[in-house]
């Protein structure tokens, strides 16, 4: 499946020195999307320095009310009620420990019987350095989102070598994924199971009504940004393997094309093999700014702001997750 990235969609009260650095060539809807996006981002890194120094602030605040109430107390409700704050913080980090071992214990399980999704990585020298890393943070997110699931899948990761292996080493905790890992490609790592191998490309003639768990299923990890329309499909092709597109079109309309990230395309795929629900798992991930009117049942007009909270909200959402996984 052709991935791309989401262009973010900001307000159009755009400072000048932001008009001016749009670089020459672009049509007037790209310039207005860039100009959006620098927008979003210029919003977002206020917000972030904004919440930082709250944060501080915050942290500041409770350990001075904590000074101030050791302060108050005898020597012996001091003691006491530093013995009670430890055997919470105990508590807790066992409690976390406990959960940690049970996701665990899914993902060493899935390997067994759960859903086999490949993320085909070997469009690398297709994309620049910035867009691996973009991808990179996608199947970060991805590992993240799957180990949080009560009916996780078996994740691949083929093609894993070069300048995508080194930046997916860099990750925190990367070598104790629960995940297969292949310089290969799937189809010389899984050539005994060519026959159940099914790319996942918007471009497919065959709709999946259903998840087939004799299947394995691929998705293409490139952050194409649309120079690449058409190249998973002919890929599959070439290879003789079998293709087949998420039913988006059956539930929904989409108010660009049906394209998705690689997160969002495991996302949907997970909670499908959750709840069994295509409906509800394409309302619960695919963004609403990406859904015509009809389908979001509100109105399309002066949407910036809502935008910008809706990717924010989301980015908190991946931040989460990204951070679970970083302390697997």
């Amino acid at each position: 499946m052709e991935i791309i990235e989401e262009n973010g969609e900001g307000s159009e009260n755009i400072p000048e020195v932001q008009v001016n650095s749009q670089p020459s060539g672009l049509s007037k809807t790209a310039q207005k999307k860039r100009l959006k996006q620098l927008t979003y981002e210029a919003r977002k890194a206020e917000k972030k320095a904004k919440m930082k120094v709250e944060k501080k602030r915050e942290g500041e605040r409770k350990r001075r009310e904590w000074e101030e109430k050791l302060a108050s107390l005898s020597e012996e409700e001091r003691s006491k009620l530093i013995e009670e704050r430890k055997g919470q913080r105990k508590e807790r980090m066992e409690k976390r420990s406990e959960e940690r071992e049970h996701k665990i214990q899914r993902l060493t399980k899935a390997k067994e019987n759960g859903q086999n999704i490949i993320i085909d990585l070997e469009f690398s020298h297709l994309m620049s350095r910035a867009e691996i890393q973009s991808l990179v943070q996608q199947i970060m997110y991805c590992y993240a989102v799957n180990r949080k699931c009560s009916s996780p899948a078996h994740l691949w990761l083929t093609g894993c070598k070069g300048d995508m292996e080194n930046q997916l080493q860099r990750l925190p905790g990367f070598d104790k994924w629960i995940i297969e890992k292949e310089n290969r490609s799937y189809i010389e790592a899984l050539e005994d199971h060519k026959e159940n191998l099914v790319y996942l490309t918007a471009d497919s003639n065959t709709v999946l009504d259903d998840l087939d768990p004799n299947k394995i299923y691929i998705v293409g990890g490139l952050v194409d940004r649309n120079r690449w329309k058409g190249i998973t499909m002919k890929k599959a092709q070439e290879q003789g393997i079998q293709t087949g597109r998420l039913p988006i079109g059956n539930y929904l309309k989409m108010s660009s094309s049906q394209v998705l990230t690689v997160n969002q395309v495991l996302e949907i795929l997970l909670k499908f093999l959750e709840t069994r629900d295509w409906k509800a798992s394409f309302f619960q991930v695919i963004p609403q700014r990406k859904r015509c009117e009809a389908d979001s049942g509100e109105p399309q007009g002066e949407e910036d702001e809502e935008e910008c909270q809706e990717k924010d909200n989301e980015s908190g959402r991946k931040k989460q997750c990204i951070e679970a996984a970083s302390n697997s």
